[in-house]
């Protein structure tokens, strides 16, 4: 499993680091909300762990944006000691609030305990966009209710823009992570499939939901 660590103090952020692969999980570092941000709409994460007190975008907003687009748990970590706060952030949809100085292992029996609650709603499973819902397990697409027939390539494909939305994703980011090959310019092997998307989307919604971005690629 995957965490995200966005915390500024480069001391905190290796500590946490070390904790996290010492338990067994993979650990990306961010030094600011708007790396963190970035790494959280470009790669897959299965807990954020959160410092408010960042840099450029504050870590309020940050969770604000992580909330908007995933249901992951988001632990904070920050000096910030009043209740009023912690309250608001929780109702916010903050998953914990660990109050620094801190142990390192609370934060893990913390980390455990969220993630073990977590798969326990399968909420992994599900993916949904408007009128499009994307089952991970089963590999079934639906649009409005009604499902549609998508090859590997195009269920991949789809699953990818609407994981990230508002993500602009060039054709060769969208080749290499659906194909998991190494893409070949001037190919138009992503511009048939996307086509085809459209088409089998269009059969059950007036909604243009992939959209190409000129001179970039398409996003949704």
């Amino acid at each position: 499993m995957r965490i995200l660590i966005i915390e500024d103090n480069e001391e905190i952020n290796d500590i946490l680091k070390e904790a996290v692969i010492g338990a067994g999980y993979e650990a990306v570092q961010s030094f600011s909300g708007s790396e963190g941000l970035l790494r959280f709409s470009s790669e897959e994460f299965d807990m954020v762990l959160l410092d408010l007190m960042l840099p450029g975008v504050k870590g309020e907003e940050v969770l604000q944006k992580i909330k908007e687009r995933s249901d992951i748990p988001v632990l904070v970590l920050s000096a910030k000691t009043d209740i009023e706060g912690k309250v608001n952030l929780l109702r916010q949809g903050a998953s914990d609030y660990i109050t620094k100085p801190f142990d390192v292992r609370e934060v893990l029996a913390r980390i455990d305990l969220h993630l073990k609650n977590a798969n326990s709603k399968n909420v992994s499973n599900n993916l949904t966009y408007n009128e499009i819902s994307i089952n991970d397990e089963s590999h079934v697409c639906s649009v409005n209710g009604n499902e549609i027939s998508l090859t590997k390539h195009e269920f991949n494909l789809l699953r990818l823009l609407v994981l990230h939305p508002e993500k602009v994703y060039s054709k060769r980011e969208l080749f290499e992570l659906a194909w998991e090959e190494e893409y070949i310019g001037e190919d138009n092997t992503v511009n048939v499939h996307i086509s085809n998307i459209r088409k089998k989307i269009r059969e059950y919604s007036d909604n243009e939901y992939i959209k190409a971005v000129w001179g970039i690629g398409f996003r949704i």
